[in-house]
C-alpha cells in the first residue's frame, strides 16, 4: 500500500530539525523491512504571531510503499520515535495517510493550502482527519503540530507544493551539464523553466552553489532560468533560493 507520513513541530533551536527526524523515520521504515521510502519534502506554512514555530513553520512529509500488513508497525514506530526524539518544548504531530483509503481527499488538499494562508485550529485538524480517514496524533507539548502534520500530508498529496529536502551534489559545482545528463540522475524527474515549459535535453544548464528540486505534478523537478548571454555554453541556470520560495 502507498502511504504518506507527515510530521511537524518536533524541534527547538538547538536540536536537529524536523527534516532530519522525517529522514530517519523514512530510513527506519526501510531498515525494518516494512517497505520503500521516497524523498522528503518541506512544506512552508503560514508564519503568523498566533502560530508557535521554531524558525520557519514548515512541515515535512514523505511517501512510502509498504507491505499490506505493516501499517500498524509503521505507525507505532513513528509514534515511539517522535516521543523519544522530539526536542524539549516542541509540540510534535504525526499524520499517516493510506492513499487508497482516503476519503474526501480534496478537503485534505484544501486544508494544506489553507494552512499556508490562515491560522487553523487543532479541532479543525482532528475533525478533518476523521472525515478523511487518516491517522492524526500528538506526542508532546500542546500537540499543535497536528495542524502542520495534516497540512503537510495534504500538500504532498496535492503534488504541487514544497521543496525536496537537501541539495543535489555534483562533481562539477558551478559548471555546466546537459539536461540529458541531469535526467539520468535518480533524484531529478524533469527539468523545467519557470513558466512550466520542458527544457530540451540537448540544452546546457549552469549549476549554482546550492541546487534543489521542487515538487510539481508529483515529480522531483529541477527549475531553471535563462542565462543572460553565454556562460560555459549554457542557455540555462539553476534557480536561486529566492526563486524557489515561490514554489
Amino acid at each position: 500500500m502507498q502511504i504518506l507520513i507527515s510530521i511537524d513541530d518536533t524541534d527547538n533551536l538547538e536540536s536537529p530539525g524536523t527534516g532530519a527526524l522525517a529522514s530517519q523515520i523514512a530510513s527506519d521504515l526501510e531498515s525494518n523491512g516494512w517497505g520503500k521510502s521516497s524523498f522528503v519534502t518541506r512544506h512552508q506554512l503560514l508564519v503568523h504571531p498566533d502560530i508557535p514555530y521554531t524558525s520557519h513553520n514548515s512541515a515535512m512529509c514523505f511517501s512510502a510503499k509498504i507491505g499490506a500488513n505493516c501499517l500498524d508497525q509503521v505507525i507505532s514506530h513513528s509514534v515511539e520515535f517522535l516521543v523519544r526524539e522530539s526536542a524539549v518544548g516542541s509540540d510534535p504531530g504525526l499524520c499517516v495517510a493510506v492513499i487508497d483509503r482516503l476519503q474526501k481527499s480534496d478537503e485534505l488538499i484544501q486544508f494544506g493550502r489553507a494552512a499556508k494562508e490562515t491560522v487553523l485550529t487543532k479541532e479543525s485538524a482532528y475533525e478533518l482527519a476523521r472525515r478523511t480517514g487518516v491517522h492524526l496524533s500528538e506526542h508532546g507539548g500542546t500537540g499543535q503540530g497536528v495542524i502542520g502534520a495534516l497540512a503537510g500530508a495534504g500538500l504532498r498529496f496535492g503534488g504541487n507544493d514544497g521543496r525536496l529536502k537537501g541539495q543535489l551534489n555534483f562533481t562539477v559545482p558551478g559548471g555546466a551539464v546537459t539536461v540529458a545528463a541531469l535526467l539520468e540522475r535518480d533524484d531529478i524527474d524533469e527539468v523545467r523553466c519557470l513558466d512550466g515549459g520542458i527544457v530540451a535535453k540537448g540544452d546546457m544548464v549552469r549549476l549554482g552553489e546550492k541546487v534543489k528540486t521542487v515538487l510539481l505534478d508529483g515529480k522531483a523537478v529541477l527549475l531553471v532560468d535563462p542565462v543572460d548571454g553565454a556562460s560555459n555554453g549554457a542557455q540555462w541556470q539553476t534557480c536561486s533560493r529566492q526563486q524557489l520560495k515561490k514554489h
